[in-house]
């Protein structure tokens, strides 16, 4: 990945950081671990990209723990991150833990989570402006050409648009394009 053969991004499902609830979630407790992993990785490939997903009010969460995951997520500063609220699935053995969250707490917490998620976002994109960066081109209208970054899934995470001088692109055009502005999920930019 640091030598540009391999796209630099990684998508790794890490649900939680308590060591309870991940235990509770029969999945492996080392998030102290991990946050010195992604630490290296960055240092040996500063341009990766790593998106993940995580469950809040998992059955046994605590404010303490869900607060742990928060803390956690502040320090990962992962790029890309979804969050999904702990539902019953038929057949699985998390049905029968005890202290099954409420829905409106798990709501309360899934908000606060995603507002952190935002915010993250938000400041590692802001941190790409001025920087140029190759897309790909996924669509064009006559507004704008839609592309996507390396650091992009297709129709999961933001996008970079570019508003002006985008005639001529078409789907599946690979580019430079200069980073002009951030969004929360997205970049605009214009090509170089």
């Amino acid at each position: 990945m640091a030598e540009g053969l391999v796209l630099p991004y990684l998508d790794i499902p890490f649900q939680h950081a308590h060591p309870d609830t991940l235990r509770r979630m029969a999945r492996p407790a080392a998030a102290a671990r991990t946050l010195d992993e992604i630490a290296a990785w960055r240092r040996i490939c500063p341009d990766l990209t790593l998106r993940s997903t995580f469950i809040v009010g998992f059955p046994g969460e605590t404010e303490e723990e869900f607060q742990t995951l928060l803390d956690w997520l502040e320090e990962a500063q992962l790029d890309r991150v979804g969050c999904f609220q702990y539902e019953d699935v038929k057949g699985a053995r998390s049905n029968a833990l005890p202290d099954h969250v409420p829905a409106e707490v798990k709501q309360d917490r899934w908000e606060r989570f995603m507002e952190k998620a935002r915010a993250i976002s938000a400041a590692r994109l802001a941190a790409k402006v001025g920087r140029t960066v190759q897309v790909i081109v996924d669509e064009v209208d006559a507004e704008a050409a839609t592309c996507r970054t390396q650091g992009d899934a297709p129709e999961i995470d933001g996008h970079l648009y570019i508003d002006e001088g985008h005639e001529g692109l078409r789907p599946g055009d690979i580019l430079p394009v200069l980073v002009e502005e951030a969004g929360d999920y997205d970049l605009w930019g214009r090509r170089v």
